[in-house]
């Protein structure tokens, strides 16, 4: 096989492939696995949000834990004071002293509820996000098989393509390939045509004689004057080179 025909192969092998993966992304299975993916994004974002809010919400109850345990060693020292104190004046000292305690203890025991009760909802929250990601992953998993069985023949008929892929990228060289991987990608699949005539098979835009002449004098895989496509200049049959 020349690289020209390889070439010309090779295209209608990514021709095919191109229809099979567009068959493959039509299925059902396919467009609910990118909506699982966009869920679980979201809620992976969400997640990330509660769970920062909750180390806040933990630190905030912590530091007023640790307040109120260094209050009570405070009222603690002020009443051994106080009991060991004959001074009228220091004792009614110390006394408002623990009454200022008192009030802060009281204040710091009022709004402890409602910190833990902060701390359990956005514990809650976290809890069910990732429940809720995990069952995700579940249906993605679950609609991956489905995908896999339903489209076994596809994959597989794509396997044997690519296995006959390599090989021709091998008889076409690697300078040639090179080339036609860039037209691959510039030309969404149609990167090669072939001299029909005076007219190239794709772009279908007729050449002037001397502009023939010139391509089937050069090589065999020349370019396309307007389009820019890689061009087979050699007749289908073989002849006229």
């Amino acid at each position: 096989m020349n690289d020209y025909e390889a070439l010309l192969s090779l295209q209608d092998i990514d021709l095919r492939l191109i229809r099979i993966s567009r068959q493959l992304k039509a299925m059902p299975q396919e467009r609910k696995i990118q909506m699982n993916g966009r869920s679980r994004k979201r809620l992976a974002s969400e997640l990330s949000k509660i769970v920062g809010l909750r180390k806040d919400a933990q630190m905030e109850l912590d530091e007023a834990d640790e307040a109120r345990a260094h209050l009570v060693d405070v009222q603690a020292e002020v009443r051994e004071r106080a009991l060991a104190e004959t001074d009228h004046r220091q004792i009614l000292s110390f006394e408002e002293q623990l009454s200022s305690l008192a009030k802060k203890m009281e204040k710091s025991d009022h709004g402890r509820p409602a910190r833990l009760e902060a701390l359990r909802k956005l514990e809650r929250a976290e809890s069910n996000t990732h429940a809720l990601l995990e069952r995700l992953d579940e249906q993605k998993r679950a609609l991956e098989a489905s995908l896999k069985d339903e489209s076994a023949d596809l994959m597989g008929e794509a396997k044997e393509l690519a296995e006959r892929r390599r090989a021709l990228s091998r008889v076409v060289g690697p300078e040639v390939m090179g080339r036609y991987e860039a037209a691959l990608k510039r030309f969404g699949g149609l990167a090669v045509e072939r001299l029909d005539g005076a007219m190239p098979s794709v772009c279908r835009v007729s050449l002037r004689p001397s502009q023939v002449a010139a391509l089937v004098r050069g090589p065999a895989i020349a370019e396309c004057p307007y389009c820019h496509r890689m061009l087979v200049t050699t007749p289908a049959t073989g002849e006229g080179r």
